[in-house]
């Protein structure tokens, strides 16, 4: 199978000059099924094993290539919930633009008053003919200033329990009555914001799944979203440990016996979490993503966070002199200083859920502990305190 990949490939390269127009690059790049492998033919794929998506990305090396970094959240997230849940023509819709860039994706999840709990937010969506008709606010939306469309769930029905009465959407960012408000975060930049939604009307053909099923909807979302933080490729001593290693390196003079006995351990914790991420990513070819990946995304930034501070310490830079407000395009963590990858490495334990709520999923869904008590299981939502 690597040989007919190989052969794809290079036939592929014969007739798209990566060195001409970069976007008529990646579309022709998709349409050939080079995009995402694992997808069905038609729709970035050719159906193939997912593992062969390596092949795939080793031979394009040095082409065009997607941002990762703006597109996270479409690529991670947005992407295999349309697969998923998506009509026909919603797929062909959005996919294509989503994974080329040239439409760039965020997430209306959270809200001031449903973080760790999501299933108790409080933004309606309101049936009117056709169209449904959103009222409420959201928060940590990152990238929502140069999103194109958002994945949204609203509450549809507040008369069922909280997790019954949700459907899933996908929200016009440039739909009147959207508001994006930037949020300044502890590097001064501005990642994310609030967003505000006022009488937004959504033509009923922008639902994802069916009426009152957004909760079955965002789980695959949540899942993928932790796979897609916590479990990126990584090559052996890269990402984060290597940019220690490099610096144990070149900075000799500053090595102490303690200091050596605890990179030992982190190289250790890092190759673990990185061989934990090549065996789910294994597992994701036969399916959709499971509480496992919670794991992931709990070791990951347990350990980017415990590197981070290990940089600061062993090279004494202590300083961020880089406070100017302004919004961030991309989040360039490897790109910038110590200063900054310690003070963006202390989001990791909130985005994509915090590292409470994973514990409770890995407790109760991995290694099946008792639940905790929960009062308002089949309580209706708008009896629900607030």
């Amino acid at each position: 199978m690597d040989v007919t990949i190989k052969e794809r490939v290079a036939a592929f390269l014969a007739e798209h000059d990566p060195d001409g127009d970069r976007l008529e690059f990646l579309r022709a790049r998709f349409d050939a099924g080079l995009a995402w492998v694992w997808f069905p033919q038609g729709l970035g794929g050719l159906g193939a094993p997912r593992e062969l998506q390596q092949v795939v990305e080793r031979e394009l090396a040095g082409t065009p290539q997607i941002n990762s970094g703006v597109q996270g959240i479409g690529l991670g997230m947005a992407a295999p919930t349309i697969l998923t849940f998506g009509t026909e023509d919603q797929k062909r819709r959005f996919l294509r633009p989503l994974w080329t860039g040239e439409e760039i994706w965020c997430q209306l999840f959270s809200e001031p008053g449903a973080g760790s709990d999501l299933a108790t937010l409080a933004t309606r969506a309101v049936r009117d003919g056709d169209e449904w008709v959103v009222d409420g606010q959201k928060v940590w939306t990152s990238g929502a200033h140069h999103a194109r469309w958002a994945i949204l769930v609203a509450r549809t029905d507040p008369d069922v329990p909280k997790h019954r009465g949700l459907t899933y959407f996908v929200c016009d960012m440039h739909a009147p009555g959207v508001e994006v408000r930037p949020l300044r975060q502890i590097t001064g930049e501005a990642e994310f914001n609030e967003v505000f939604l006022t009488g937004v009307r959504l033509p009923d053909d922008l639902r994802l799944g069916e009426v009152g099923d957004g909760w079955r909807v965002a789980q695959t979302t949540l899942m993928n979203e932790r796979v897609a933080i916590g479990g990126a490729p990584v090559r052996r001593g890269g990402g984060m440990v290597g940019v220690v290693l490099d610096a144990w390196r070149a900075r000799p003079e500053l090595r102490t016996h303690d200091l050596h006995q605890r990179l030992l351990s982190l190289w250790v914790e890092s190759e673990v979490t990185r061989l934990s991420g090549a065996r789910l990513r294994e597992q994701l070819a036969a399916g959709q993503p499971g509480p496992e990946g919670s794991g992931l995304k709990l070791s990951f930034a347990r350990l980017n966070q415990a590197l981070t501070g290990f940089e600061m310490e062993f090279g004494r830079e202590l300083g961020y002199d880089d406070w100017t407000f302004r919004r961030s395009e991309d989040v360039d963590f490897y790109g910038r200083g110590p200063g900054y990858r310690y003070l963006r490495a202390k989001g990791n334990s909130i985005e994509g859920g915090t590292s409470e709520i994973l514990r409770n999923i890995i407790s109760e869904r991995v290694l099946g502990l008792p639940s905790e008590p929960r009062v308002d299981k089949d309580v209706p939502w708008k009896d629900l305190p607030r």
